[in-house]
């Protein structure tokens, strides 16, 4: 029996196979692809990160699934793929930031701080015995007077955003931000954009329960995730903008 072209290469270890690919780092973002959907958007006065929790049983606590995170006072995190993996990094950017203020008694940097989080998920693709992390990470923050917005990836490697979304709805969710962003967005226009992508990728309910949003401004540099109330209100009004256009298109 003639063996996969890939077998021999994407077991236990890291390698490349003879056309160039790592099997295993392509394996860790099919693991993202499968997560929910998390979306960053960036506006000229703040970051915003919203998630699908993706509750899969009534049995559960909404409370207890947790995708976006607090790094540092001035930079939150939104994760998509093996939960574990992305606890374990929001983990080790804690550490990063609060060595950073202890060594330099200042914040750290966006960028600085996506770029220690990438080298170590790189170091992962190099060495025997360990696995590349099956988690993307959407990292929001703001420094030097400009809201910033970077995208991590299994590999290691970091892109800078205005708006991107990672997991099971990424690739519609980027055509509607390239259709509809623009730079000009306020924060509410930047929620609610954010909310519209998430009711038209989402496979399951729509509704407080299912959602989070982290928002960090540049107003007074401090992420923080919006109350139930609050969230509430958003949730209603784009329910009913999406009811009154599919009733519109019955009728």
């Amino acid at each position: 029996m003639q063996m996969a072209p890939q077998m021999g290469y994407d077991r236990a270890i890291t390698v490349f196979s003879p056309d160039g690919r790592l099997f295993q780092v392509e394996y860790a973002r099919e693991a993202v692809k499968r997560g929910t959907t998390a979306i960053g958007i960036k506006t000229k006065d703040c970051v915003v990160l919203l998630v699908d929790k993706r509750i899969t049983s009534p049995l559960l606590e909404s409370e207890s699934i947790e995708k976006i995170f607090q790094v540092d006072q001035h930079i939150g995190a939104a994760t998509s793929g093996l939960v574990a993996d992305a606890r374990a990094l929001i983990d080790r950017a804690r550490v990063e930031a609060q060595v950073n203020r202890v060594y330099y008694d200042e914040p750290i940097g966006i960028e600085t701080i996506a770029k220690r989080i990438c080298d170590h998920k790189q170091t992962y693709t190099q060495f025997g015995g360990v696995r590349p992390y099956g988690t993307a990470l959407l990292i929001a923050g703001v420094e030097d007077h400009r809201a910033r917005l970077f995208e991590t990836d299994p590999s290691g490697a970091l892109l800078e955003y205005k708006a991107t979304a990672i997991g099971a709805g990424r690739a519609k969710a980027m055509e509607i931000f390239e259709q509809e962003y623009n730079e000009d967005l306020t924060k509410d226009d930047a929620i609610s954009l954010g909310l519209r992508v998430l009711y038209q990728v989402s496979d399951t309910k729509f509704d407080v329960d299912t959602l989070e949003i982290g928002i960090v401004e540049l107003a007074d540099k401090q992420f923080k995730k919006l109350e139930v109330d609050v969230l509430g209100e958003y949730v209603s009004r784009i329910v009913e903008e999406f009811q009154e256009t599919e009733g519109s298109v019955n009728e």
